[in-house]
């Protein structure tokens, strides 16, 4: 019970804190796709369900909450890998911030990025079926920092479909 609280919470956060930081929630970046993959902000991404929430220990230093499209709770709620063409995640992270009101509670600081992933297994076959998108207040991230994307995945999570997120139950 608590978790889904914590999840009602970072999705509300999430939709807070990026509407501050001037984010798109799709629609003036649709034309801005990243570079390497063509990637974009779905339309309407701030609204899908939390998969799960993250913490970021140093030098990153942040929270994270993973939303998906519908293609993408379906998949997790069966367990199903590979998933299937059409899933979409969204990664928002924020700076991790020791709570004012609180101490040993954190909220979410200024956002950081907010990061894409798109399954098509034809599209993007050379990188696992994954193309990948990495925003920075609304705007692509540099193609070198897209270059990382895929080694990483392929390193450590190659046997997850290279996702690293687990579903919150």
């Amino acid at each position: 019970m608590k978790l889904k609280h914590l999840a009602i919470l970072l999705s509300g956060a999430a939709a807070a804190a990026l509407g501050q930081a001037g984010f798109a929630d799709g629609q003036s970046a649709k034309s801005q796709a990243s570079p390497i993959y063509g990637v974009t902000l779905p339309d309407g991404y701030r609204k899908w369900p939390l998969i799960a929430p993250a913490q970021e220990a140093a030098p990153l230093n942040e929270l994270r909450a993973v939303l998906g499209n519908e293609q993408a709770i379906k998949a997790y709620e069966k367990n199903t890998l590979p998933f299937p063409d059409g899933t979409v995640l969204v990664k928002l992270a924020w700076k991790h911030v020791q709570s004012p009101e609180f101490e040993p509670a954190s909220i979410p600081g200024a956002a950081t990025t907010v990061q894409v992933m798109v399954k098509d297994a034809k599209k993007y076959a050379s990188t696992g079926g994954w193309g990948f998108g990495r925003f920075i207040n609304g705007q692509p991230a540099d193609e070198a920092q897209h270059k990382t994307c895929f080694a990483c995945h392929q390193a450590l999570v190659r046997d997850h479909d290279f996702v690293f997120t687990r579903f919150a139950p």
